[in-house]
């Protein structure tokens, strides 16, 4: 079994951490099931949000009892020291716990810190000494407040996107928390789903020692596959290594990464899905994307007012009019089929 230690938290887990996320779009029951299949097999780490809705119950409920076995990590989006502590309190109501490992500002658009006006780090200090909050951690999609956090000493975890379609911004990032004994806890491993192969994903993500990766996990099936890791982990290979420059060559560049922080659209285009419809149709099944409800969301599209409000609020500097544009184009031509994508 391969673990890993985040930074100088002291906090060793098993390499495979449970990204709770997508436990909030199955019922209670299943999503408790799930969670806790994954304890009962060798994972201690189980990240979620605030945000993520009913997740964090989920969580609370299927660790009650194993609570001192397991490491939880939760989020905040609050930007008011008040807003901060209505939601630590909320998450340990939900938590069924009286303390979080790792208490993390939920990609803020910059870095809290002491004095900064907003309140958010002497909350932050103050829960900590108060003892309901272990240790200290920012989410970020934004590479300039990553670094920044990194930068500042203030923080003991970073969570971050990290893949096998890392640029060299990213991989620099990573060596940063390294040497500066900060946690990293790899976000999106799968690329929001546009990764189709999870053990190049791992064999990746297992070059780097200190990097703890944080499946979503919504499918049992999906469970398994990373669950027999565990005891197989997979190693990289001429094959592997093989799929990891296909995807590259395939993916790197101007895409979506499906993160949804352009969200929401003032017309109510699902951005965070039409803009890599592309990808989607050749990686995945192609069927669960031509349903008639999937139709009536690209044609929404039509509806763009290109007010430019979510390529403003996009962490990847894209222009999410023109994907979104180009995007419906390609569905259009896979659906008249004059493109295959079989």
């Amino acid at each position: 079994m391969v673990e890993v230690t985040l930074g100088n938290t002291g906090i060793t887990v098993n390499k495979n951490g449970f990204g709770a996320l997508p436990v909030q779009r199955v019922t209670k029951d299943a999503g408790v099931a799930l969670i806790r299949k994954a304890y009962e097999n060798g994972i201690n780490f189980f990240d979620t949000a605030r945000f993520y809705t009913d997740s964090e119950e989920k969580v609370g409920e299927a660790l009650k009892a194993v609570r001192d076995h397991v490491y939880i990590a939760t989020k905040t989006g609050a930007l008011t020291a008040e807003d901060f502590w209505k939601d630590l309190e909320t998450s340990l109501e939900l938590l069924q716990t009286d303390h979080i490992d790792i208490y993390q500002f939920h990609n803020p658009p910059f870095c809290p810190k002491p004095g900064d006006g907003s309140g958010l780090y002497e909350a932050m200090l103050e829960a900590k000494a108060q003892g309901k909050i272990r240790h200290i951690g920012i989410t970020n999609h934004r590479l300039a407040v990553a670094q920044e956090a990194i930068d500042s000493g203030l923080y003991e975890t970073l969570q971050f996107p990290f893949c096998y379609l890392a640029t060299e911004k990213d991989l620099q990032l990573v060596d940063n928390c390294k040497k500066a004994g900060m946690g990293f806890i790899a976000m999106k491993a799968l690329s929001g789903g546009l990764i189709n192969n999870s053990a190049a994903a791992y064999a990746f993500l297992a070059q780097y020692d200190h990097v703890l990766p944080i499946w979503g996990v919504q499918r049992e099936r999906e469970l398994d596959e990373f669950l027999s890791y565990i005891d197989n982990p997979p190693v990289m290979n001429a094959e592997l290594s093989q799929v990891i420059e296909h995807d590259r060559k395939e993916l790197l560049g101007d895409f979506c990464r499906g993160c949804g922080y352009c969200m929401p659209c003032p017309v109510g285009i699902e951005i965070n899905n039409c803009a890599r419809m592309s990808l989607m149709l050749r990686r995945a099944p192609s069927d669960s994307w031509l349903t008639p409800e999937v139709q009536e969301k690209m044609r929404k599209i039509e509806d763009c007012l290109h007010c430019n409000k979510c390529a403003s609020k996009c962490p990847y500097g894209l222009d999410t009019p023109a994907l979104l544009a180009k995007n419906y184009e390609d569905y259009k031509a896979v659906l008249a089929g004059t493109v295959s994508v079989k």
